[in-house]
């Protein structure tokens, strides 16, 4: 299993020379399967660079978390979807309203734009989430709904023996302090438990958290706990605020290893370009 990450800024695209070592677009990582199996979390902004990356690509599997606007505003421009011959499974949370393909379509279609969902040239089939884990290629993948505005889950995804877990958005501490509760009553421990990489949301210094408690995003102090806790190996640090540059962000990622402490690996700054080996046990992160 080896994953690429195409983008890792949160709420909103941030591009700029300030910006560049991590990089401005929101969340979009590839997962390569053993077999060849090609899985796609999320549809933020950098989809579209993924999708101009693929060649003679013909079928992927796009695993939504959510459908806020910055994990789907890439969707429309993914290259597959105007592939004739192309399939393209997309996965998301179940609504009791509306179908994963409507509530979609509320963003692809005009006037907000040109081209509706039911167009594209490509074979596309929306599925709803199991609730219990199901298999795509040679892995094994489970969802869990996580503690986000809107219906958002993280994403565990077990192959070969080896785990990676995918938590963009999540504030586990929305409903209190989580580090003296038990496993089953800490949000998402399922998709986090004895994780080889966890990409966590990890948003906010412990400062703007203060102000910002209950929009869904975690603090530095609580991504790592949370990382610990849940026995996680290596933390990678996702969803980047916009207003963050390049300097700031590693000031945060310094104030995460002080946190950390000496044991373990410290946790590492998420950015566009990072390749994250799971077919071996060792060094599984690489710029």
């Amino acid at each position: 299993m080896l994953a690429t990450i195409w983008g890792c800024r949160g709420s909103l695209a941030a591009p700029g020379a300030s910006r560049l070592r991590y990089g401005g677009d929101t969340s979009c990582v590839e997962v390569r399967l053993s077999d060849g199996t090609l899985l796609v979390l999320d549809a933020g902004t950098g989809i579209r660079e993924l999708g101009a990356q693929l060649g003679t690509e013909r079928e992927v599997h796009l695993l939504l978390t959510h459908l806020h606007m910055d994990h789907v505003e890439g969707f429309p421009f993914f290259s597959l979807l105007w592939t004739a011959g192309a399939e393209v499974h997309v996965w998301g949370p179940p609504s009791p309203m509306l179908s994963l393909k409507e509530r979609l379509a509320r963003y692809m279609s005009p006037p907000l734009f040109p081209i509706d969902v039911h167009d594209v040239p490509c074979s596309t089939t929306f599925h709803d989430l199991p609730t219990d884990s199901w298999t795509i290629g040679s892995a094994t993948v489970f969802a869990q709904p996580i503690e986000h505005p809107g219906p958002t889950v993280g994403f565990r995804i077990e192959e070969n023996g080896r785990t990676f877990a995918y938590m963009p958005d999540h504030e586990p501490a929305a409903l209190g302090d989580f580090r003296n509760e038990s496993a089953d009553w800490i949000d998402g421990y399922a998709i986090a438990e004895d994780a080889d990489v966890l990409l966590h949301d990890s948003q906010y210094t412990d400062a703007e958290y203060a102000s910002r408690r209950g929009w869904g995003h975690s603090s530095i102090a609580d991504a790592v706990a949370y990382a610990q806790i849940t026995g996680v190996k290596q933390l990678l640090m996702f969803h980047h605020d916009p207003t963050h540059n390049d300097d700031e962000l590693e000031v945060m990622e310094r104030a995460a290893g002080e946190v950390w402490g000496p044991n373990g690996t410290s946790p590492k700054l998420a950015a566009t370009g990072m390749s994250i080996d799971l077919t071996t046990a060792a060094a599984p992160v690489r710029s």
